[in-house]
């Protein structure tokens, strides 16, 4: 019996419709005179769902009684009796009953498919159990219900059901979903547009890995070598030189033309230190490809290309982007270049563009050596030339070319060993010097074939051709010792120049430096450590790389900077001519760690002064709001005070309760401004113990009118823990902030409810709003939004109420409420003794 095929629609997020898709593809399916029939499918009450489900078989539902209720479930053996062609089974990752068949639905499912029925069923993506983690840590919400990865790997086809996060919260707020009741608090919780918007990458990433994936089957099944480019990946080869910035420029062009290019810029040095790029360059560089959306590499290699296509192999490239070599024509007589090099050994499935740029042909620059080392390649062509060239010359004087004389004869010997020296430095030079002299002797100074010299004169001839070809080398071995000399200290010096310029103007972190020299000296990582004295243990003041060192001891290299700091690298031992650098690294680092000290001291100077600018402007703002009160007060108890007037009970009752509101608005006022005195210089000391909302908040309400709040505060909240003042403090002035702004007969509503590990305060009125531009501006101090009166305050109730909830590990946000008004969130940290739920009250109906 043949196995049945699965397709899943696989959603972004709760609500986007894959129950509907599903259902219209049954449709089509009947349609086309399919044996379709409805297995299970929970509509939710959504009345666009249920009407889909007319005009379908539907197969009854199994009853099963758990724990005093009756539930329903999908009654495997009738579907398996019944025998159709296609089974609709909805919420794969359901989580069945106790006392059914099996323990999961996906388990039914395979049972179904294992019987030879064809099933069409739906997940989301935040049911996928490796997904679990990273949705909790997204959204807060542990998903109890996951289906393992495998089973819907397994589907023959996976189809997305995706949604923008702004057309699922308007498809939230019209009702198509949830009931108007729960619309609120979903909007608000898990359906949060960032929410959203990071279960929909997800759900993008996950399908185009399993896209991958078929590709790869499908290549592999048919005997495809080549590789598809359905996606260009593009790799950027630099140099380090000037021409860097066009081919980056020219990659991305090439990575517009196709859908979800990418561009990755990778610069490869050798292992032996430092390296011939300018490193301003390269930072530039870094810059303009990190601008353009691609990605910057560094790679350690000494084979240039092996170690540019291993790179580009590694990341799946398809094209790779070289600049046309600098070289001069000359210069390809030691090699073809790494263009050429490349080009040769990519093979058929990765594409090599040479873009020609200004610099092509002009020469590659003196590079950077390491001491008196030429290079690999110089070395080799310079033993190859001389010893190799003495002999090929020899045959060809002896046999080819028609005798010229020993003079001659010395002077050809004497080319081939200035051109070993030129290449290969003095070694190779004096070896064919010795390999001349012998040959010379041997096969052209009379008599031949021996090592005797007949003529005293040919002895000199030959002691001079030594002479001349050991001084020749080496003058031509210092020249080269010299030149690379010149331009590594031309490095360094660009180093060095760069290095402090972006310290002076501090555009330079300690670990963006302390990555510089990873990266320079080709090291795994580096430290800055530090120690208050000769006794006290090391602590790491900054680090990059895996692994860092955590003593001097550790280190492969280790760079004293003072008495009590010290820069540790680790990855190999440089040679003593890499310290000089070293050094200035090290001490250049030890300014931007003070540096950093420095702003910090700075930034709490500048806080100090914020908070003497703002007690000097909170005497200049509230002068008219203190004398307000005071000035009522006065007039009240003088008119009380008058023998003139003889005052009656009414009227003197209205004058007392006149005293008491400008008492009661003088006291809220200096109230605040204590408050934020307070807050501002860091004298809030809050007692930290668990609290029940529901004895909190209820005394919080003392201060507005009876009938302007409703309160849905749940007794069966997890407890929080805060400073029971503090909390009182901050929700009394969100609340008279809300009820000051909301319209007349609109009560303002202070809900709470537990999600992840924090438990939320929400005050929700129905008043004018504020636009997102100023939602930030009402919590500062003296901040009144609108044209309020001036006798609503000085606009200090929203800022005490923000600093009270930071002092207490709280936070306070504002929301647009839907609808129209604004929603302030105040969110505390649950009690240790509590842990959060695992899912809140919406995820049982957040899987359709």
């Amino acid at each position: 019996m043949a196995r049945g095929k699965l397709r899943i629609y696989l959603g972004a997020a709760p609500g986007v419709g894959k129950t509907y898709a599903m259902l219209s593809e049954a449709h089509r399916r009947v349609e086309r005179g399919t044996d379709c029939v409805v297995a299970f499918v929970e509509h939710h009450h959504r009345p666009r769902t249920e009407v889909m489900l007319h005009g379908l078989e539907q197969i009854s539902r199994r009853e099963l009684e758990y724990r005093g209720g009756t539930f329903t479930e999908m009654d495997v053996d009738a579907v398996l009796v019944r025998r159709p062609e296609v089974a609709l089974v909805d919420e794969l990752a359901h989580t069945n009953v106790p006392g059914s068949r099996n323990e999961k639905r996906w388990q039914d499912v395979e049972e179904l498919l294992a019987a030879g029925i064809n099933v069409v069923s739906t997940v989301n993506i935040q049911h996928l159990e490796s997904l679990g983690d990273v949705v909790e840590s997204i959204t807060g919400v542990r998903q109890r219900e996951t289906v393992p990865d495998e089973v819907v790997r397994r589907a023959d086809q996976i189809e997305l059901v995706d949604m923008s996060p702004e057309a699922l919260r308007r498809r939230m707020a019209h009702g198509n979903i949830y009931k108007p009741d729960k619309v609120d608090a979903a909007l608000s919780n898990y359906f949060r547009p960032g929410n959203l918007t990071a279960l929909r990458e997800l759900a993008l990433l996950w399908v185009a890995d399993r896209v991958d994936a078929y590709l790869t089957e499908y290549r592999s099944e048919h005997q495809v070598s080549t590789i598809w480019g359905s996606r260009e990946r593009i790799v950027v080869g630099l140099t380090g030189g000037p021409e860097g910035r066009t081919l980056i420029r020219r990659a991305a062009r090439l990575a517009e033309k196709g859908a979800g290019g990418e561009v990755l810029a990778v610069y490869i040095s050798r292992s032996d230190g430092l390296t011939g790029a300018s490193p301003k360059e390269l930072a530039d560089q870094r810059t303009l490809v990190e601008d353009l959306g691609g990605t910057f590499h560094h790679v350690v290699g000494d084979d240039i290309p092996s170690a540019l296509l291993d790179f580009a192999r590694g990341v799946n490239a398809t094209q790779i982007v070289l600049g046309v070599s600098r070289r001069r024509t000359w210069q390809y007589a030691f090699g073809p270049g790494v263009g050429a090099t490349v080009a040769r050994d990519s093979g058929p499935d990765l594409d090599v563009h040479l873009i020609t740029h200004d610099e092509a042909g002009k020469g590659r620059g003196l590079p950077v050596a390491r001491g008196a080392r030429l290079g690999r390649s110089r070395l080799i062509w310079g033993w190859l030339v001389g010893l190799g060239g003495p002999v090929l010359l020899t045959w060809l004087l002896s046999g080819v070319l028609p005798d010229v004389g020993l003079a001659n004869d010395m002077l050809l010997f004497l080319t081939m060993t200035v051109a070993a020296a030129l290449l290969g430095g003095l070694f190779p030079a004096l070896a064919s010097a010795v390999a001349g002299s012998l040959l010379l002797n041997w096969f052209f100074t009379p008599p031949v074939h021996t090592f005797t010299i007949a003529d005293p004169k040919n002895i000199v001839a030959i002691a001079i051709f030594v002479g001349v070809a050991v001084s020749v080398a080496s003058v031509v071995d210092l020249a080269a010792r010299r030149t690379h000399q010149a331009a590594r200290l031309r490095a360094e010096s660009e180093i060095l120049s760069f290095l402090a310029g972006n310290v002076l103007r501090g555009e330079t972190s300690l670990e963006e430096l302390l990555e510089r020299v990873r990266e320079t000296f080709g090291m795994e990582s580096a430290a800055l450590l530090e120690r208050e004295s000769d006794v006290a243990p090391w602590n790491c003041a900054g680090s990059v790389g895996p692994q860092p060192c955590t003593t001097p001891d550790d280190a492969d290299v280790d760079v004293p900077v003072g008495d009590h700091m010290s820069l540790a690298l680790s990855g190999r031992v440089l040679p003593a001519e890499d310290r000089r650098v070293l050094a200035a690294f090290a001490a250049q680092a030890a300014v931007v760690l003070d540096r950093q000290r420095l702003q910090q001291k700075a930034d709490e100077a500048k806080a100090l002064a914020e908070g003497n600018r703002i007690r000097t402007a909170l005497l200049a703002a509230v002068s008219h709001d203190l004398r307000t009160p005071l000035a009522g007060i006065k007039a009240s108890v003088t008119s009380l005070r008058s023998d003139d007037v003889e005052w009656s009970e009414e009227d003197r009752a209205e004058l007392l309760a006149a005293i008491e509101e400008g008492a009661d608005r003088l006291d809220h006022l200096v109230g605040n401004l204590l408050d934020m005195s307070r807050l501002q210089t860091g004298t809030v000391t809050s007692i930290i113990r668990e609290t029940d909302l529901d004895e909190v908040i209820p005394m919080a309400l003392g201060g507005v009118p009876e009938g302007s709040v409703d309160l849905d505060v749940p007794e069966t909240l997890p407890m929080v823990h805060v400073d029971r003042g503090l909390l009182e403090r901050s929700v009394a002035n969100i609340v008279e902030n809300a009820v000051k702004y909301s319209p007349p007969g609109e009560p303002v509503l202070v809900s709470a409810s537990a999600i992840a590990e924090r438990v939320e305060v929400r005050v929700v009125d129905r008043g004018p709003g504020v636009p997102d531009e100023a939602k930030d501006r009402i919590f500062e101090p003296f901040q009144r939004y609108g044209d309020s009166p001036r006798g609503a305050g000085v606009g200090l109730g929203l800022a005490v109420a923000r600093g009270f909830a930071e002092a207490i590990g709280g936070t306070l946000r504002a929301e647009d409420t839907p609808g129209g008004g604004l929603t302030m969130v105040l969110s505390l940290p649950m009690a240790a003794s509590h842990p959060p739920p695992t899912e809140p009250d919406l995820s049982a109906t957040a899987t359709s």
